[in-house]
């Protein structure tokens, strides 16, 4: 079953168990996929892959949304986005912890036989496909930093 498919059964569910918060999430998330679905280039198809890129995003707004939300004194509407971000985490795979992902990037530096800061666009070409929908931009980024300053 794909993820959109997942999402779709998820939607009825949540439906049924009156399920406010996950029912908003979803169609969130549903309407996103759908755009992604009929945009042109995309011959009708949502790959999982690429389904994991927009829920990724969806998360990455959601927690943008309930810091501005926090910031400008409004818990009730940052605790809702958190809300809706755990929701759409759970379709997520788990991702990679600090140990597993300097393991990876040091097999990815020794594949693509960098030697120092002056290689790291190599090293991230190859860790962010590679590592997508495991680890974040952000932290492949740091790690891959710190082991090539070594």
């Amino acid at each position: 079953m794909t993820i959109f498919d997942q999402i779709s059964e998820d939607i009825k569910k949540a439906m049924l168990a009156k399920d406010k918060v996950a029912l908003d999430a979803l169609r969130g998330v549903k309407k996103d996929f759908l755009e992604a679905k009929t945009a042109p280039g995309s011959n009708g198809e949502l790959p999982d892959d690429r389904a994991l890129q927009i829920l990724q995003k969806l998360v990455k707004q959601r927690k943008e949304a309930a810091e501005m939300y926090t910031a400008a004194n409004r818990p009730e509407l940052a605790e809702e986005e958190m809300a809706q971000c755990r929701v759409i985490e759970g379709y997520l795979p788990t991702m990679m912890s600090e140990e597993e992902l300097n393991k990876a990037l040091e097999e990815i530096i020794a594949e693509v036989g960098a030697a120092g800061p002056k290689d790291m666009g190599k090293v991230m070409g190859a860790a962010t496909k590679r590592l997508a929908g495991k680890a974040e931009g952000r932290a492949i980024s740091a790690a891959v930093k710190t082991l090539l300053n070594q």
